[in-house]
């Protein structure tokens, strides 16, 4: 049994950016796919569960990078399980170059969702023993509460834990390519639709310091969707998708970029 699970991953042209350098959807596709094969590895992954219909889904995930690794170079992620309860499943990740140096890290939160009625089913069934968990934590801070943003006007008074739209808001109807095996958005669009909220002269000039996501309803095809943002410094952007029809929130999240070199 491995506890701390490793993959080598060669970074091709296509994987990389306008930068020349790993995607951030790359990079999200590929730590999901690692704890996908971790999980199986361990026997606690989706095919352990295909008699009770269950499957893992991400709750949250925070990523950090110091820098990311560019085209032609060779990158390792490294997994393991960093606590488990009766809910939740937390996993870290650990990206590195081939000498060592480390690029970043992330922190995810996992759930066990019935895929029939799409419901918590909890992780009770699933035998996530003391020996699996590793406990390491990584180096980087939780992930702050989401908050609700709201338009309105410079000079009205807002609820108590809510912020100002910075931006106007982006409408956005989900298609068939974002969907996933689960048939709900998948993760990589959500970041994609993030990442696009950006010119291409801010990604020239600044990249992705540390992403945050957190998960609150599914969306799915079809679905009619706001997206609302909150700079609260030139680096510093929060953004809130809600469900057009009555403004629902399905996904929280915090993009800090940092200047480059």
């Amino acid at each position: 049994m491995t506890l701390i699970f490793e993959e080598s991953y060669f970074l091709s042209a296509g994987e990389t950016n306008a930068e020349q350098e790993l995607s951030l959807p790359v990079l999200v596709t590929r730590l999901i796919d690692i704890a996908t094969a971790h999980a199986n590895h361990l026997g606690i992954g989706n095919p352990s569960m295909t008699g009770i219909n269950g499957g893992w889904v991400l709750s949250r995930l925070t990523v950090e990078m110091d820098c990311y690794p560019k085209a032609n170079d060779t990158f390792v992620i490294q997994t393991w399980i960093e606590s488990s309860n009766r809910h939740f499943s937390e996993r870290a990740f650990k990206i590195l170059a081939t000498d060592g140096t480390v690029y970043g890290y992330a922190r995810s939160i996992w759930m066990v969702m019935d895929t029939v009625n799409h419901t918590n089913l909890g992780l009770s069934h699933l035998d996530i023993s003391g020996e699996m968990i590793v406990g390491e934590r990584p180096p980087i801070e939780n992930q702050a509460r989401h908050m609700a943003i709201i338009e309105a006007l410079d000079d009205a008074e807002l609820p108590k834990g809510t912020l100002r739209a910075t931006s106007p808001a982006f409408d956005y109807r989900f298609k068939y390519c974002d969907l996933d095996f689960y048939r709900h958005v998948n993760t990589v669009r959500y970041v994609t639709l993030l990442l696009n909220r950006f010119s291409l002269e801010e990604h020239d000039t600044t990249y992705i310091r540390r992403l945050e996501l957190s998960f609150l309803h599914e969306a799915k095809y079809g679905m009619e969707t706001t997206l609302l943002r909150h700079d609260s410094d030139p680096m510093t952007s929060s953004f809130l998708l809600g469900r057009k029809e009555d403004s629902a929130p399905l996904f929280f999240a915090r993009v800090f970029r940092k200047q480059r070199p």
